[in-house]
């Protein structure tokens, strides 16, 4: 007990004493200095008192399926800092693979108490996936908010980016500069933003007087290495412009076109899509669709604190624009310079 009171007092950057007096739910102790020690308490590990385990943490779960695509890294720095701004502490969960899972997580959180939980991208996006976990959530009444297109069924709150605008930019460029084979590197079948993109790719291959063949679209998992396999087959089939649903997939098709001998973008043009970071500093500079990520942060962060001070959020879902931003992977075909 001595040891967990230095502990939190540390934390805290108080006495020993005010500590004390927190954890036996005593007078004379600010609610700021409180509500401090109770989430010291949270962060350290530490159960509540009995008494005070009906409160919930000031702490907020921000899930994310992986670190490695540097868009959710900036996700994490807009949304913690804004929660930061309300006063709410933000506790990162990343999945690994082999590791902890998304619904491992949130039954961690639900121990914790916590305030609520924000989702940038995961299992939510999944037709096929689990998702009793969401489930869980919305019957213990825990304020959720979505990043990116989800299913329909869950019903909770979801900010996302139009990948429907995203591809008409992307089709309409590279059309504008000639290409007349284009073809796309999505995620899994299941995934949603995926099924809007390819929507929206045959739409505008339609308005252009064509149809966008099956093999002219490839799937993969959102990795460079994906984005490398899928695009080599595309390359194969005579494709001179390639839309693809993620930066790293992007790389991967820039560095699929050069392993085939294939320059880029005098041969093969790619579109990657978030403009996440360093994509002007690539070889050569990737011409993305960007998402607006400060924006989408900050709206998540108010519709969940709009939740957790008990405000009626409707389950809608908050369309960002996309801007598409040119750089040097594309150019008109060889056949049209």
């Amino acid at each position: 007990m001595t040891r967990r009171l230095a502990q939190v007092a540390k934390k805290v950057g108080v006495s020993e004493a005010t500590v004390s007096r927190v954890l036996n739910n005593k007078p004379g102790v600010s609610e700021a200095t409180r509500q401090s020690v109770l989430t010291a308490l949270d962060v350290l590990g530490y159960e509540r008192p009995t008494q005070l385990r009906g409160e919930r943490a000031r702490l907020v779960g921000l899930v994310l399926p992986e670190l490695q695509n540097p868009i959710f890294p900036a996700f994490a720095e807009v949304i913690g800092g804004a929660l930061a701004q309300q006063g709410l502490t933000p506790v990162l969960c990343t999945q690994t693979k082999g590791g902890v899972s998304e619904a491992d997580y949130v039954e961690l959180l639900l121990q914790q108490q916590v305030s609520g939980v924000v989702f940038a991208g995961g299992l939510f996006a999944q037709a096929d996936a689990e998702h009793d976990h969401y489930q869980r959530l919305a019957e213990r009444k825990v304020p959720v908010v979505l990043v990116n297109a989800a299913i329909e069924r869950l019903g909770f709150p979801c900010v996302a980016c139009d990948d429907a605008v995203a591809v008409e930019q992307a089709w309409r460029h590279l059309s504008s500069l000639g290409h007349e084979r284009i073809g796309l590197v999505l995620g899994p079948d299941d995934h949603m933003p995926s099924q809007r993109k390819l929507t929206a790719a045959r739409a505008a291959a339609r308005a252009a007087g064509g149809a966008l063949p099956d093999d002219a679209v490839e799937r993969a998992m959102f990795s460079l290495e994906g984005g490398h396999a899928a695009a080599a087959r595309l390359i194969g089939r005579g494709i001179t412009g390639i839309i693809c649903a993620s930066d790293p997939l992007a790389l991967g098709a820039v560095r699929a076109a050069r392993r085939a001998g294939l320059a880029v973008p005098r041969e093969i043009s790619v579109v990657g899509y978030d403009d996440s970071a360093f994509m002007n500093c690539t070889e050569p500079p990737l011409t993305t669709v960007r998402q607006p990520i400060e924006a989408m942060g900050r709206a998540a962060v108010e519709l969940l604190v709009a939740q957790i001070q008990g405000g009626s959020v409707p389950p809608g879902e908050l369309l960002f624009e996309p801007e598409l931003v040119v750089r040097g992977s594309t150019a008109p075909p060889r056949s049209a310079s």
